[in-house]
């Protein structure tokens, strides 16, 4: 029986389970698997056996689909993405086709939607915020740049997104309970998001800082830390029969990538951060072609996002910028809105500090850019008794919304041009 319960709770958890919800999830999923199938089934941007990396916005499609990726930064994503293309070749009797493709990206398509819904239900449900509003902020956050591209983009970035909304939805629930994260949670958290990005992992960890009645229990401590041993060592095992327990080549290879991926760009890095790190994950720029090849005499077209030339995309992220920054300051003393900022953080030192894949860090918000619509809506919750302010931040939402929408529309078709031109 309390299994049975423990199951349906799960299913409750992850999928729609009220009016709404479904409604949510019934309109982006059916809005991003059309764009998604029309994209796959006409062009081979989403999986072309000849093109390794980089066709489209850096993402390493063909190569995660096949292995899962490096082993350095994607450490347990085989296990993943061995059960997606196995399914996804069944559906296509085998052959690397348009069929194959598709299968891909309404794969995608559906874990977006997924994760769309966390977003809604986080909204809804733990802030608690008039439907209208939870349903403006997430029209918001799925007209982001992250959301499209990833919709129909076969990445471990599709499934980190959708894992880290449904965990931060998780921590919210159990905590505004005042229950603590289970054993079972934090290891299938730690292995599935850590797993798909090694560095991510540390948010699995970052709320647990945050449990209700820590600090000065030394054996509320101590279960704690019990559960980040248990997950480690399960995250452990499975790494190391991934590499055949030559666990030396991990760190060679950690060498290289920091190397390869921090070098720094002609770009100033100011631009670089507000242009790609937050704006690239909001709002598409202008691109940009560059020509590649596979090394192995295959040569072809690669499209990505430049810097802004338009003042009014500065100013429109520097808004959503400065309202995650008003809505930590005002909602300090809430450790949800903690645990929402220094996820974020954590991303910011990896790519903006360190410099880790900043010159390409627009492919990178499926680590962090859930945090945006959360943030904007505790703002929301802290001004819940003033309707004035209430009234000018809803005002002021809706012009970023139409912007938001207007460009990336726009933006969309320009990438549409660019695979008629290269990728029919």
């Amino acid at each position: 029986m309390k299994f049975k319960t423990t199951f349906f709770n799960t299913l409750k958890l992850v999928f729609p389970s009220q009016k709404w919800e479904w409604i949510v999830f019934s309109i982006v999923f059916i809005s991003y698997s059309s764009f998604a199938y029309f994209i796959a089934k006409n062009f081979r941007i989403v999986f072309d056996d000849r093109i390794p990396w980089d066709a489209y916005f850096s993402f390493d499609n063909r190569a995660i689909v096949m292995t899962g990726g490096g082993f350095e930064r994607h450490p347990l994503s085989n296990y993943f993405f061995d059960m997606i293309r196995d399914f996804a070749l069944w559906i296509s009797n085998g052959r690397l086709n348009a069929d194959f493709r598709v299968v891909l990206a309404l794969c995608s398509s559906f874990i977006i939607s997924l994760s769309i819904v966390q977003i809604f239900k986080y909204l809804k449900e733990i802030i608690k915020l008039p439907l209208f509003l939870a349903l403006l902020i997430t029209l918001f956050f799925s007209l982001f740049t992250t959301n499209i591209l990833l919709s129909f983009t076969p990445e471990n970035y599709t499934y980190t997104l959708f894992l880290l909304c449904l965990f931060n939805y998780y921590v919210a629930r159990q905590y505004q309970a005042d229950k603590d994260l289970s054993f079972t949670a934090i290891t299938l958290f730690g292995v599935g998001v850590g797993g798909l990005t090694i560095t991510n992992i540390i948010k699995v960890y970052l709320p647990m800082l945050f449990q209700p009645k820590l600090y000065w229990n030394l054996k509320k401590i101590s279960i704690e830390i019990s559960k980040v041993f248990v997950s480690v060592a399960v995250f452990t095992l499975l790494f190391l029969n991934r590499i055949d327990f030559k666990f030396q080549n991990f760190f060679d290879k950690t060498g290289e990538q920091y190397e390869k991926f921090s070098n720094p760009k002609v770009t100033p890095l100011w631009d670089m951060i507000y242009s790609w790190f937050f704006g690239g994950n909001i709002m598409f720029p202008s691109f940009i072609l560059r020509d590649y090849h596979n090394k192995k005499g295959f040569d072809y077209k690669a499209i990505f996002m430049d810097v802004y030339s338009s003042v009014f995309s500065y100013i429109i992220v520097g808004i959503i910028v400065v309202l995650i920054l008003w809505s930590f300051i005002k909602n300090f003393r809430n450790r949800l809105v903690q645990i929402l900022f220094w996820s974020l953080m954590i991303d910011v030192i990896i790519h903006c500090v360190l410099k880790f894949g900043l010159h390409t860090s627009y492919i990178y918000g499926g680590h962090f850019v859930f945090v945006f619509p959360l943030m904007i809506g505790w703002l929301f919750y802290a001004y819940r008794k003033q309707a004035k302010i209430i009234s000018a931040l809803t005002s002021v939402l809706i012009v970023l919304t139409m912007y938001i929408g207007i460009n990336n529309v726009w933006r969309l078709g320009e990438f549409i041009e660019f695979l008629n031109l290269f990728y029919k």
